[in-house]
């Protein structure tokens, strides 16, 4: 396995446990919220330390699987784009009681979210196309982001989702690395020998 994608996908997956970490923080804050107590000012630097700790680790895992892996242009700047989109709901989730134009039960916005999520999740079929187990893997992982906007539905905060998305990140990662690691897929990286005329991307042409 190449060590520097392995890094990689394994400081996305812990970015994601503590994208978890901050939505299960969240659930107790709004459940337990007081102004100006010092149970919620806690809370809320604890929230805090989870998203920025979380987003540090992914921005630094999505480097080093961008800078490691041959093309799958798609698939790095969707899951670029994905890392801004979840900064800024995390940031408005965590302050929604000061935007009055953010609706955190919206089902359209979950929906909306769900639907960019789950497309960046398949993106990362371009791994390696027609391989049946990271088909499953990713598939999987997609169907349990969509399941997040049932949160709404049921009158849960957009913090469901972020937490669905967190699991289902945090797992497809997982999955990821145990089909490297077992050489059930093989991810051709710079420095390693080149196998460009094997490359072809038949789910997502670039």
């Amino acid at each position: 396995m190449h060590e520097r994608l392995y890094k990689g996908l394994k400081a996305c997956m812990i970015g994601n446990l503590l994208f978890l970490l901050f939505s299960v923080v969240c659930l107790i804050y709004y459940a337990t919220f007081e102004d100006g107590s010092a149970v919620s000012k806690i809370l809320e630097l604890i929230a805090y330390g989870c998203e920025f700790g979380g987003f540090a680790l992914l921005i630094w895992g999505d480097w080093l699987i961008a800078s490691s892996i041959r093309f799958r242009n798609l698939m790095k700047l969707c899951f670029t784009l994905y890392i801004v989109l979840e900064s800024v709901m995390m940031i408005l989730e965590l302050n929604s009681y000061k935007f009055s134009f953010y609706k955190p039960y919206s089902l359209a916005l979950a929906i909306a979210h769900a639907a960019v999520s789950g497309f960046v999740c398949l993106t990362f079929l371009q791994l390696e196309t027609d391989k049946k187990p990271l088909e499953r893997s990713v598939i999987i992982c997609a169907a349990i982001i969509f399941a997040g906007m049932l949160g709404n539905i049921l009158g849960l905060r957009i913090y469901f989702s972020i937490m669905v998305n967190g699991i289902a990140y945090a797992l497809m990662f997982f999955l990821i690395m145990r089909l490297i690691k077992r050489e059930e897929i093989e991810v051709d990286c710079h420095g390693d020998r080149a196998r460009v005329a094997e490359y072809k991307s038949t789910f997502f042409d670039e």
